[in-house]
Formats: C-alpha cells, structure tokens, sequence
C-alpha cells in the first residue's frame, strides 16, 4: 500500500468534507481516492469515516488519526520540498585553472542534461585542496601523483616554433662554451607547482647540467605564454593544452611528467552526483589524452 498517497486522499476527503472534492484536491479520481481510503481502513483496522450518511463523516477512530496522517502528509511534501531544492543548488566544483572556457562549458551542459547543476571553481591545486577542506565547493578535482589519478595528463614541452624534432631533450638546453645569449628556459605553469611534477624535473635539470634558473615557475598561464612567444623558450603543458594556445608541443625525451587529477567529495556533499558519469567530459577539461593523440607516446625514446 502507498501509504502517503492514502493518508492524503484521506486528509483531502476530511478536509473537503466529501470523497469527489477531496479526490480533485488529491489529484485523483473518485474511485481511487475511495480506494485509498478504504486500503487505509483495512491496514489500520478501523473505519475513518461513517458509512451511513452521504457527507465524508469522521469516526471517533478517524478524528484521533487525522492528525497523524496530516503530519504524515506534511512531513513527505516537506521531504519532496527539499529534495527539489537539493536538486537546485548548483554543485560547487573547485577545477584546475588550465581548464578551458569550451571544456568547462561542455562539462557544465552535460552534467545539466543529468538533472545536476554544475558550478565549476577554477583554483589552483592547493587551493582546492583549501576549497574542499573548508567545504566552500562539494567537490574538488585533486593533483595527485600518477598512480593514485583517475586521469592522467602526460606532459610534454611546448614552444611558438615548430622545433624540428620529433622529442625534446632537455639536455639540449645545456648552454656551451660557444653558446651566445641567454639560456631557454622551460616555464612552468602554477598548475604544475606540486611536487610529483616540481621535483622530478629539478632532479633532471640538475643532472643534465641545466642552471637553476632555467627551470622557471611563471605567475601565471598568461605571463608563461607571453615568455615562450617573446623567447625561445619551452612551456611544459599538456598537448590538449598546447592546441589551445596555438604552439608546437612534443614529448619530453628522458621521461614524460605527469599531472593526475582525482575526484573528491567533500564530506557533507549529500548524496553522490551523477559526477562519475562525465568522466569522459571532466577528461576533457583536465586535458587527459584520447585514442590518437600524441600524448599517448609515453615510451620516454
């Protein structure tokens, strides 16, 4: 038996002071709102209402559990309530800042086509790592390291010259003693400023003779490119990354650096959102490789 839909034919019945307006107020027939009424009866064991008169009469028993179906009734259009609002609140989503306006907006029309309203964060990894914590988003994308992502993003070296070359060695920064103006410098993006990114390549750096100041941390996205087109110089990135900012990108020849983005869910999120049904759109965003794409050469040759 559906038991609200009873207690509500039978409050309606009550409350209009007959079955055929308490049906219309219900939202049901005539027949069903009697049938309601009656399944009701018979689960708790008692008339509701008098047989004997043609006006919808309460019983002694009636008039003692009128109340508690009214809140029965209440409390369920009070649960319905919330759920729509819940269903509303846009779903805060702290995202890396390289994600690009058309990935985000093809993210944000596919989670509405699942009944999930989409609001996406750009921050910076600890940033949204601060977001998720203090539960100002209901959910972050983390940098994590390689083997703990949901999706990795292979990284390579992008420049605004085709470099002829089908790998980039870093060791080929290396300036000589014949080596006239000042060193290339591989840029990196803040997005990129974590360690299991930061740290391998100033070990590389070190060990194939770079200065220090060739591995350089830009303020931002903006000032990095502005330096690779201004300069000879090389931006690590992904190559999703690199198409969008129109530059020649290739793999790295020693080792291919990896930026891993996992989901997380903040504590109090409520139930889980139909999150994992846009993986193949947040891999998108995050600039995760498909089928094809060079950035699928991860052999390091």
């Amino acid at each position: 038996m559906d038991l609200v839909g009873a207690c509500r034919a039978f409050v309606a019945v009550s409350d209009h002071g007959g079955f055929t307006d308490g049906a219309a107020a219900a939202g049901v027939s005539q027949p069903v709102a009697s049938r309601r009424v009656a399944a009701l009866e018979e689960h708790l064991g008692e008339p509701l209402f008098e047989r004997s008169v043609r006006r919808a009469v309460l019983t002694p028993f009636g008039r003692e559990m009128l109340p508690h179906a009214r809140r029965l009734v209440e409390d369920a259009d009070g649960l319905l309530h919330e759920a729509a609002a819940a269903r509303r609140r846009p779903w805060k989503l702290a995202v890396p800042e390289t994600c690009t306006t058309g990935g985000l907006a093809r993210l944000v029309a596919r989670a509405r086509g699942l009944g999930m309203l989409l609001d996406p964060r750009p921050a910076r990894p600890a940033r949204r790592g601060e977001l998720l914590l203090a539960r100002r988003v209901r959910a972050a994308l983390l940098a994590v390291p390689e083997q703990e992502a949901a999706w990795p993003v292979p990284l390579g070296l992008a420049a605004a010259r085709d470099p002829g070359v089908r790998r980039v060695h870093l060791e080929t920064l290396r300036l000589g003693r014949t080596t006239r103006g000042p060193a290339r410098r591989v840029w990196l993006q803040p997005e990129d400023d974590v360690p299991h990114v930061r740290d391998p390549l100033a070990q590389l750096r070190d060990a194939v003779g770079l200065r220090p100041a060739q591995l350089a941390l830009a303020p931002d996205t903006t000032t990095a490119v502005a330096e690779i087109l201004a300069a000879p110089d090389l931006l690590l990135c992904s190559a999703a990354q690199a198409r969008h900012l129109g530059l020649h990108w290739r793999p790295f020849g020693e080792y291919t650096p990896v930026r891993g983005y996992l989901l997380s869910l903040a504590a109090d999120s409520g139930p889980e959102p139909p999150l994992s049904r846009l993986g193949e759109e947040i891999g998108a965003c995050v600039g995760a490789p498909t089928p094809g794409d060079p950035a699928d050469e991860r052999d390091g040759g």
